[in-house]
């Protein structure tokens, strides 16, 4: 009883934060937005690419977070299990 209400106050949370995070990706988003339309205007691509590059780099943190995450849940809920004695 107690793994299951634990499981679903968990999720509930957890939804509630990812339902939260768009609204600070969002303001992110027009700045970047600017910026590249200033660097097309000046005919500038070393800014394009650096912001390019900026992107790719923020993606990849939650990406092995996740992972991370993943690995270690399934470490523990899958335990090794010992050879079979013949």
């Amino acid at each position: 009883m107690k793994k299951t209400f634990f499981s679903a106050a968990f999720a509930l949370l957890l939804g509630v934060l990812l339902s939260l995070a768009p609204l600070g990706a969002r303001a992110q988003c027009v700045m970047c937005k600017s910026q590249v339309e200033a660097a097309k205007q000046e005919r500038d691509d070393y800014d394009v690419a650096g912001l390019n590059k900026g992107i790719v780099y923020m993606m990849t943190v939650p990406y092995i977070l996740m992972g991370a995450v993943g690995y270690f849940w399934y470490r523990r809920t899958h335990p090794k299990t010992k050879a079979a004695k013949a």
